[in-house]
């Protein structure tokens, strides 16, 4: 964790948001790209010239109180400077040291595989006809850290079903960029090089998988995977893939980067399970990033507390085999 515990530790409770004042910005407002959520599209739009150097700070969404638990969020500080991001490096703040001139304009998204629609779209073609909607997930770590993060994104569910996968579609790969001139950690083989992820195409379409581009109504920062960042929040992190330039549908199973690393600690599901320890540390507890740089231990709860939506996706599984 090197020097960020002892940031984490000069942190005051009095520079964390509080919750009630958190709760009260609602509706930020935007200009930029078109990002209001009346606005629709009644098809990808073509590649866009001479796309602006950056976003705009805000977002305009709705508060989708249905899927957001009622957790007091992180702050912003906390969730901007310890990251696990290993293309910027294997240390928790160096995400947010290494990252600050990463470029996010333009950027395109590859389509490919089973669907019908496929091809390369900007993220404005990504982006721009889906209403955005604020929903604040809890963030369990494999290491056995969490957060809880108030995101700005819209379903995953509904930018998939524009490509029109086909039957043969099972699951849904993505891949991170690969650029190593930007992101320094993908020039060591701590890993193999693009980082891919993948999910189960029912679990892709479940209404909690989120496709996220902001945090506390603003566009992600860099070091959390600007600009665009899978949240899957019944499993670890590791399955939030970050800055997304390709989308795969296929028949089988992608080779997901850390399965394929360590298929012993890091299967391709990655369930959070407090009964199922990684091989060098248990699972059954775990402790929330705060003002005191760890807060207590606390119960980790099955599938990070979303089993009442979720569990019925993997009925009759061997949830200890497929972890």
């Amino acid at each position: 964790m090197r020097k960020r515990s002892a940031d984490l530790a000069k942190i005051k409770p009095s520079e964390i948001t509080p919750e009630d004042q958190y709760l009260s910005r609602r509706a930020l407002l935007a200009g930029g790209i078109g990002l209001a959520a009346a606005q629709t599209l009644g098809g990808f739009a073509r590649p866009a010239i001479g796309q602006s150097a950056g976003p705009p700070t805000a977002l305009t969404y709705a508060r989708n109180t249905a899927f957001s638990v009622k957790d007091a969020p992180n702050s912003y500080a906390d969730i901007s400077t310890y990251n696990n991001y290993y293309e910027f490096g294997t240390g928790k703040s160096d995400p947010s040291e290494n990252a600050q001139n990463f470029r996010t304009r333009p950027w395109n998204v590859a389509v490919s595989g089973e669907a019908e629609v496929t091809g390369n779209f900007t993220l404005e073609d990504i982006i721009k006809p889906h209403p955005l909607e604020e929903r604040v997930y809890r963030l369990r770590c494999v290491e056995a850290w969490s957060m809880v993060i108030p995101w700005v994104g819209f379903p995953l569910r509904d930018l998939l079903n524009r490509f029109k996968p086909t039957a043969n579609a099972k699951f849904v790969e993505f891949k991170t960029l690969f650029d190593p001139k930007q992101m320094p950690g993908q020039r060591t083989r701590v890993l193999e090089w693009p980082y891919v992820e993948g999910l189960r195409m029912d679990e892709a379409m479940h209404p909690l998988a989120l496709m996220a581009i902001g945090l506390y109504g603003k566009w992600l920062p860099n070091q959390n995977g600007a600009p665009l960042r899978l949240i899957v929040p019944w499993k670890y992190g590791f399955k939030g893939i970050k800055a997304i330039v390709g989308i795969r549908f296929v028949q089988r199973a992608p080779r997901t980067t850390w399965a394929g690393s360590a298929v012993n600690e890091y299967g391709f599901y990655a369930n959070v399970n407090p009964e199922v320890d990684h091989p060098r540390w248990s699972q059954a507890t775990e402790r929330r990033i705060g003002a005191n740089a760890f807060g207590p231990r606390q119960p980790t709860l099955p599938f990070n507390g979303y089993a009442a939506q979720v569990a019925s996706l993997y009925s009759g599984m061997d949830l200890r085999k497929n972890f």
